[in-house]
């Protein structure tokens, strides 16, 4: 492999990362990224955020398997955690193992853009339980199913 194909499997810069907006009023608004695309990791994936003052970045979710870790690179906000409201600031590294114990997402309550690099394992399949709107949702290759319990099936449904 030569040089500059080593770098592109193994260097990213998030302020070259191409930006996707995510917005559904009147909560959320951010700019995003994936970092990890394309590259050589297998077991991690990394993004960039920004926030929008006064807006979320994702629905309130916890997962399963994953872990996440936040790198807050700029600005400050909040993260919503167990039911809590936890200040961050730009230096923070905040740590969000799985479990119900642990439902998240960050919050700009400032004035200004909160940056901050999400990274994460990446566990295939994965749930994501979200208990503001009381969906579940399942994401593997080629898969993506988001439902409410309260609609599930019976194990046997449907079956001869």
């Amino acid at each position: 492999m030569d040089r500059t194909e080593l770098a592109r499997r193994l260097i990213r810069n998030w302020a070259e990362l191409p930006l996707e907006r995510q917005q559904r009023e009147p909560l959320y608004d951010t700019h995003c990224g994936r970092l990890s695309d394309g590259t050589a990791a297998a077991a991690l994936g990394a993004g960039f955020d920004i926030v929008a003052p006064g807006r979320r970045s994702c629905p309130y979710h916890y997962h399963l398997a994953q872990e996440e870790l936040f790198v807050v690179v700029e600005g400050q906000g909040h993260l919503r955690v167990a039911g809590e409201m936890l200040p961050v600031r730009a230096g923070d590294v905040v740590f969000v193992p799985p479990g119900p114990q642990y439902p998240h997402q960050l919050v700009n309550t400032s004035d200004a853009p909160l940056k901050y690099l999400s990274i994460s394992t990446q566990q295939s399949p994965e749930v994501c339980v979200y208990p503001d709107s009381g969906k579940a949702a399942a994401f593997g290759p080629g898969h993506r199913l988001v439902n409410r319990p309260a609609a599930n099936l019976d194990y046997w449904d449907g079956e001869p």
